[in-house]
């Protein structure tokens, strides 16, 4: 039997605030695998612990983050096609934002979130090769989807660290793995060595200079003095978070479960968590405002990877992005687009046939909290053969009921579905 393991960015949020987009979406197809399916309920990372997606999908696709982990940094530069200089260079996930000069008080960690891929990429020509001027220090900059971006710091000469804290200041880390802030100061913060040695103190330096470099070089940039003319947010800053000098040393995840693995990945930090784990990919576009064109072209992609492996990873990132904007609305949409231009279909493909689907979310980023959150995110595994816990719909609460119970941690998922899929 082979499975389809469907994962939908930040789509759950959290019952005690009122209706969760979940409730509130007309999803007949999501609804229907609910009510065909085993349920239950997951913590991605861990209870307590409000995940980013590297640290929670590299959980649920079943390796422990706190023990085998590198940080996103260098996650999202292999997603680049980036290779590091060990020892010498260290690389960060990066965000252009939108700042007041003079005061560094953050006014939009995503510039409106309407910078095009086209305005970062050449922003980030703008600044990449920068020299910053000590310790033979220098900046590669590569932006990848809209103000999204994946920075490496290094220089020629000195050794440097990556214990080093993040200048978003939305985003705290601990070891590798960064937690999102519930509430934090909207001000660029200095980078801070977290160690008490020579390479970190010189990289937070390095970081600190190109903070400062980047606000000079553009905050007069053509691209955002014409964005400025058009009423939109210049972005004249880029923040920075998660830094790593060296990619995980990671099992391959072939040989971790003695299956073939597939992966069907949007983004730059899941792109590189398959790379790393050496899944065979199909490659998709970035996402764009046309969902039906957008979920054929990755149900088309599913369906040719599943014909040649076993399980096929497919992370969908609609729902994640109206969460952190607060767009109930939005986020009800993307569902709900998702249900009917990738889930049923799908649902008709392989209906008869001898597959199992998964379906799950990396984290919650509820609506009403705009930022992920520890809180659990439903588990449904639909079978060929009828098991089923007999819920009505695929909503947190409903799944709090199911027999699955509840994953205190992602990565003790999936080594369970393996060994339930695999029983008669």
């Amino acid at each position: 039997m082979k499975l389809i393991y469907l994962v939908l960015d930040g789509v759950a949020d959290k019952p005690e605030d009122g209706p969760t987009s979940l409730e509130l979406a007309n999803k007949p197809f999501l609804d229907k695998v609910a009510s065909l399916s085993i349920c239950g309920l997951m913590y991605t990372v861990g209870k307590g612990i409000a995940p980013e997606s590297d640290a929670a999908v590299m959980s649920i696709l079943g390796y422990d983050p706190h023990k085998e982990y590198t940080g996103r940094g260098p996650v999202e530069a292999a997603g680049a096609g980036l290779e590091l200089k060990e020892g010498y260079e260290v690389a960060f996930r990066a965000n252009f934002a939108t700042i007041d000069p003079k005061t560094r008080k953050i006014l939009d960690r995503r510039c409106g979130r309407n910078l095009s891929s086209e305005e970062s990429h050449e922003l980030a020509k703008a600044v990449d090769g920068l020299e910053l001027g000590v310790y033979d220090g220098y900046a590669r900059v590569v932006a990848t989807v809209g103000h999204r971006a994946v920075v490496i710091i290094g220089s020629k000469t000195h050794r440097v660290s990556d214990n080093v804290s993040n200048t978003d200041p939305a985003y705290e880390k601990h070891g590798y793995v960064s937690i999102a802030k519930s509430s934090f100061e909207p001000y660029v913060a200095e980078a801070k060595p977290l160690d008490g040695t020579e390479e970190a103190r010189i990289m937070a330096t390095l970081v600190n200079k190109f903070t400062e470099k980047i606000i000079q070089i553009l905050k007069d940039h053509p691209i955002n003095q014409e964005r400025i003319k058009n009423g939109k947010m210049p972005a004249n800053v880029i923040l920075l978070r998660d830094s790593g000098g060296r990619l995980p040393r990671l099992e391959e995840i072939n040989k971790k479960f003695g299956l073939r693995f597939g992966a069907v990945a949007e983004m730059p930090v899941e792109i590189g968590i398959a790379r790393i784990l050496k899944m065979d990919m199909e490659s998709v576009p970035p996402p764009t405002e046309d969902k039906a064109v957008d979920y054929k072209i990755r149900l088309e992609a599913t369906m040719k990877l599943l014909e040649r492996n076993d399980v096929v990873y497919v992370h969908l990132k609609g729902p994640d992005e109206p969460g952190h904007d607060g767009d109930v609305k939005r986020k009800v949409e993307s569902i709900e687009l998702i249900d009917r231009y990738y889930v049923g279909p799908l649902l008709e493909q392989i209906s008869g046939k001898e597959i199992a689907l998964l379906v799950t979310a990396d984290h919650a980023t509820p609506y009403t909290r705009k930022s992920h959150t520890d809180d659990p995110v439903p588990v449904v595994l639909m079978l060929p053969r009828n098991k089923q816990d007999g819920l009505k719909r695929l909503t947190e609460k409903e799944c709090s009921r199911g027999s699955l119970g509840v994953f205190h941690h992602g990565y003790e998922l999936l080594p369970r579905i393996l060994e339930m899929i695999k029983s008669p």
